[in-house]
């Protein structure tokens, strides 16, 4: 069974992919997610703590999804790494097109608000640090390296995540993963 707190906060996340994040209000979000009103505002008292719940929320679904493409806990060689990575952005572009443009009218807002920019990159670095320990697991070493080489990657998908949706254009993402993944590993 779902708790109240996770209904509320996954469908804030339906509101912000629908409607952007200007219309992210508790009332809304208790509307959305069919729960009696002010039950939001009791769980995230304010717009920043609902926004920072909605951050968390999206970063535990991308482990969860990640898990489930890879199978295991961490990708095994690098041709598990590329297939992990290509199936995440069909993923993100095509099946969990919402929940991929909430998170990117988090970033477009961070860019003029300080305390969510803030929160936003928090919630990135621990992205990269997950994703540095991947690295370091396939043989990634050297001081910084994973780290360096998970920035890398992450800006990458980012941008190859966006030119999809923005684009109208969907080409294979494999190639350029490939092509990342063998400069970086």
């Amino acid at each position: 069974m779902t708790d109240k707190r996770t209904v509320a906060l996954d469908a804030a996340i339906e509101l912000l992919g629908s409607e952007g994040l200007r219309a992210l209000t508790h009332r809304r979000v208790d509307s959305i997610a069919d729960l009696p009103a002010g039950s939001t505002s009791n769980y995230f008292r304010t717009r920043q703590t609902l926004v920072e719940g909605v951050l968390d929320r999206l970063l535990e679904r991308d482990r969860l999804d990640v898990a489930a493409l890879a199978g295991v806990a961490a990708p095994r060689d690098a041709q598990a790494l590329e297939d992990l990575l290509c199936g995440y952005v069909l993923v993100a572009t095509e099946s969990d097109v919402v929940r991929t443009r909430a998170r990117f009218a988090m970033f477009v807002e961070a860019m003029a608000a300080p305390e969510l920019r803030g929160a936003v990159e928090i919630r990135r670095g621990e992205l990269r640090a997950w994703g540095a320990e991947m690295l370091a697991g396939l043989g990634v070493e050297g001081p910084g390296e994973s780290d360096a080489g998970a920035r890398l990657l992450v800006d990458y998908l980012d941008g190859v995540i966006l030119h999809r949706l923005t684009s109208g254009s969907h080409p294979d993402p494999r190639p350029g993963i490939r092509r990342i993944l063998e400069a970086i590993l």
